[in-house]
């Protein structure tokens, strides 16, 4: 018979004003979620949504290949450098209160950026958006934590969760597509004021305060290098086609990436108030449902990015109809994730992630017999085995991850999560959109090695798949059609490549969890 679990409690006497004695009823749990699951949606989809604005950016705002780098990634390196501080600050001043600025911060950032007049201003925006971001993703799942306390329902509210954080993710270019067919370029990034201000309200009167009454101050010196060294590292992996994998620069960057990371956990262990609890990972649960799910994320993110130019580039599908395609990802996801804690009561952690981590190494390898004959109907499939499997593995790692730390450090463990989740996608784009890059150029430059072509226009061709479209369309005739082709092939080889190294990282994953990932986990009454 299990035992009665005191973590209720404890929860409760840790909530703020307003709850009552009982703490929140049934009924207002669920609006909390709904509440934690919008703000969480909008976060997740401007990872996605700025892909199809990036082409009417370089018109509007004239900004270079460099810039429109920097406007992507500007967002995503603060967010997941500042992920792990903001959820320490959250167990120290309060969940709900860094929950609510944070809003503040994104809406303000969205607005910033919507009405940027130039490219630089843009990237400000984007980072200051991240840093709203940021506080908002742990303070989510932390509070999810506090609020449900039985594990039962709680395991339902993480799957509803980790379904909104995919569907986010998913449904980017949808909505995306269609505000850029009936709005302006800035519209991908208004959308997200009203939404913002809507949980901001509701927030402010639903969600209950929790913290952390033995937390300790936060870790500046842990945040500033947990920042430096995932920029570097993104950096580095994602300049490197262009500069060269073994050029100075390079290896410079990953080795100093390498070197503070080092340098960071180092710190962590050594420090009295760390911003990572490594001792997280000695639970075998924890810390391969962590692993779990930064590669989830990795194969998620990297795969969004790749299909995404395959429909628009060489099937030809505008941005709002590559939008629609990819819908059965989010749709399934979606489903599949609200449903996974049923298949866990029966199955059991470790069976249903595996299964999960199979579905997206299937999903992967059937992206690997992509030709340049290949249709919509021939990618269909893999787009249901990605959503499918990314559904089944992301909310029971989520729930291992948390049901392995105390309430109490709810906000960190979050944060831990968060981390792993950014990072992952983060790494997916940047390594897969690497390997991609690396095939296509070298694929294209032998092509131009046979033609005498102005080093403006090689550059061009060289540097993308739509530098060189636009380059053929440009010529015209015959050499302009052939030009196109060979630039498509080029690319559908780098795609082939990419997919079939994110689909040995996906098997190598699932053996992994096979072998260490605990099947069930301790109840509430036997967790630290």
């Amino acid at each position: 018979m299990r035992a009665p679990s005191v973590r209720p409690a404890i929860s409760r006497a840790r909530q703020g004003a307003g709850e009552g004695d009982g703490g929140p009823s049934s009924g207002r749990r669920w609006s909390v979620l709904g509440v934690l699951c919008l703000t969480l949606l909008i976060i997740n989809l401007d990872g996605t949504i700025l892909n199809v604005a990036l082409p009417t950016i370089v018109t509007t705002l004239h900004a270079s290949s460099s810039q429109l780098q920097w406007i992507v990634d500007s967002y995503i390196i603060v967010l997941a450098g500042l992920l792990l501080i903001a959820g320490s600050l959250g167990d120290h001043l309060g969940r709900k209160w860094v929950f609510l600025g944070g809003l503040l911060v994104f809406a303000a950032g969205s607005a910033t950026s919507a009405f940027s007049s130039s490219p630089d201003q843009l990237i400000a925006a984007r980072a200051f958006m991240g840093i709203g971001a940021a506080a908002i993703m742990p303070s989510t799942l932390s509070i999810l934590t506090n609020v449900f306390t039985e594990a039962e329902d709680r395991s339902r509210a993480i799957g509803l969760w980790s379904g909104t954080s995919g569907l986010g993710l998913a449904i980017g270019p949808v909505v995306g597509g269609w505000l850029l067919t009936h709005y302006w370029w800035g519209s991908v990034f208004l959308i997200n004021v009203p939404i913002a201000v809507i949980a901001c309200a509701a927030g402010l009167w639903l969600v209950p305060d929790s913290r952390n009454a033995a937390a300790k101050r936060p870790d500046v010196v842990g945040a500033g290098c947990s920042l430096l060294g995932i920029a570097l590292l993104l950096w580095g992996i994602i300049e490197a086609p262009t500069r060269g994998w073994g050029s100075a620069t390079i290896v410079g960057a990953i080795a100093g990436a390498g070197l503070v990371i080092v340098g960071f956990l180092a710190w962590e262990h050594h420090t009295s108030h760390p911003l990572l609890e490594l001792s997280f990972f000695r639970s075998r649960r924890f810390s391969v449902a962590m692993a779990g799910l930064g590669l989830v994320l990795f194969a998620l993110s990297g795969g969004l990015f790749l299909i995404t130019q395959y429909l628009q580039f060489c099937l030809g599908y505008t941005a709002f109809q590559t939008g629609l395609r990819i819908a059965p990802i989010a749709a399934v996801l979606l489903v599949v994730a609200a449903l996974s804690s049923f298949f866990v009561r029966y199955l059991g952690t470790k069976i249903v992630v595996f299964a999960g981590m199979v579905l997206v190494t299937a999903g992967f390898a059937l992206l690997s017999t992509v030709t340049m004959n290949s249709t919509y109907s021939s990618v269909l499939p893999a787009f249901f085995l990605l959503g499918i499997g990314t559904g089944l593995a992301v909310a029971p790692c989520t729930e291992s991850v948390m049901g392995s730390v105390s309430v109490d450090l709810a906000g960190v463990g979050s944060a831990t999560n968060s981390t792993a989740l950014q990072i992952g996608s983060a790494l997916g784009v940047a390594v897969l959109g690497s390997l991609l890059n690396t095939r296509y150029q070298v694929d294209m430059r032998a092509l131009l090695d046979h033609f005498t072509v102005p080093p403006p226009i090689a550059h061009v061709t060289v540097g993308s798949l739509g530098g060189a479209l636009g380059v053929a369309s440009h010529l015209g005739g015959a050499l302009g059609a052939e030009l196109a082709r060979s630039a498509r092939q080029s690319f559908i080889n780098g795609m082939v490549f990419a997919v079939s190294v994110g689909a040995v990282i996906a098997a190598c994953a699932s053996v992994v969890v096979l072998a260490l990932l605990p099947s069930r986990g301790r109840d509430d009454a036997s967790r630290p």
